[in-house]
């Protein structure tokens, strides 16, 4: 373990030398990868350094303990006592930061939210979705920016797509992929009978430039007008960008900007975050392994929470944990649902690298 530490440690010393190095102060999109690795290894070699220093102070004061001074040693074993705790402390954080992470925790996000069935109360739904991450981002002290929105007939979002940046991003909102199901009684419903509506929530994690580039032949772009709804012009010029992605067929369209350029650039930063997830889950499923944790699959088919509105509670069906003030929720406490995630997350990945330290 120790030689995997040392490891570590001299990818960390390489990452801090060539970030100061001068080619890399002038490749910016290269900086941003550097940048995420110094901040993944570097919580890890500084425990490490705390470790093998606590290891070493403890090897002396256990020497002390022969000495021939009885006063020197009651000094000497009540120290070590103490230096013994805070090894077995530093050890357990290691333990928990040696845990394989998601090679994207440290990414920006793209969130696409998309009304499902239940028609305008699914748009609605899917409204308040966007909203309450929007919300959670502004708590979190991330930068949101839309980067396209389809407005319902009757209010809400048919589908609404923004780019989430800030440290953790994707470490925090990863489990929000997948179906999420409401049940209340819609505003336009005489009867008071309760409806049920579904939207689907998809977190991709950002791709760089540098890392994910696409041929230029792979790629269909088609400009046309912007509108806004019902068809209403909203801009004279051809700005909206349509791109085709022709090896996988996927279309990414934005038209949010007034500028051709800004949409083209914003509709290729969609495509290549969609790309790079379609390409981790083919490399994922070659190894056989689970894309994701065992807390969910981030399957777009998967059910992962139940918003009940007369009950006042939410339900995350993938552990079992319900929680109340929906309202509050929906003003942007999501760390009351995604907290009880992670920790379930951290479980399962610790049990499956087992329980020897770091010796």
């Amino acid at each position: 373990m120790i030689d995997r530490l040392r490891e570590i440690e001299a990818s960390y010393d390489a990452v801090v030398q060539e970030m100061s190095s001068p080619a890399a102060a002038s490749d910016l999109a290269r900086l941003q990868v550097l940048g995420r690795e110094q901040a993944r290894l570097e919580p890890i070699v500084s425990a490490m350094r705390a470790w093998l220093a606590v290891r070493e102070q403890l090897e002396a004061t256990r020497t002390m303990a022969h000495d021939p001074d009885e006063e020197l040693r009651s000094m000497a074993r009540e120290e070590a006592d103490a230096l013994e705790a805070r090894e077995r402390a530093l050890e357990a954080e290691l333990r928990r930061l040696l845990v394989p992470r998601d090679p994207n925790d440290d990414r920006d996000v793209i969130l696409e939210v998309r009304a499902g069935t239940g028609g305008d109360e699914a748009a609605l739904f899917a409204g308040d979705l966007f909203r309450m991450y929007a919300r959670y981002a502004e708590r979190r002290r991330w930068r949101l920016e839309l980067l396209s929105v389809s407005e319902g007939a009757s209010g809400g979002v048919k589908e609404a797509i923004a780019e989430i940046a800030g440290h953790g991003a994707y470490s925090r909102l990863k489990y929000e992929s997948g179906v999420h199901r409401v049940q209340r009684v819609p505003s336009t419903e005489a009867a008071g009978r309760i409806h049920t509506a579904t939207a689907t929530v998809s977190i991709l994690p950002e791709a760089d430039e540098v890392e994910l580039q696409i041929p230029e032949k792979d790629l269909r772009i088609d400009v046309y007008r912007s509108s806004g709804p019902g068809g209403q012009s909203v801009n004279t010029t051809d700005s909206a960008v349509r791109i085709t992605h022709l090896p996988t067929g996927m279309v990414v369209a934005i038209q949010d900007e007034k500028s051709q350029h800004k949409n083209k650039a914003k509709a290729l930063a969609v495509l290549r975050a969609r790309l790079l997830q379609l390409e981790q889950a083919r490399q994922a499923e070659e190894r056989g392994e689970q894309r994701r944790s065992q807390v969910g699959s981030g399957d777009r088919a998967e059910k992962i929470r139940t918003y009940n509105f007369p009950d006042d509670r939410v339900t995350d069906h993938r552990i079992g944990v319900t929680v109340h003030n929906l309202p509050g929720l929906l003003e942007g406490e999501l760390d009351r649902v995604i907290e009880p995630l992670a920790e379930a997350d951290q479980a399962a990945r610790l049990a499956r690298i087992g329980t020897d330290g770091p010796r």
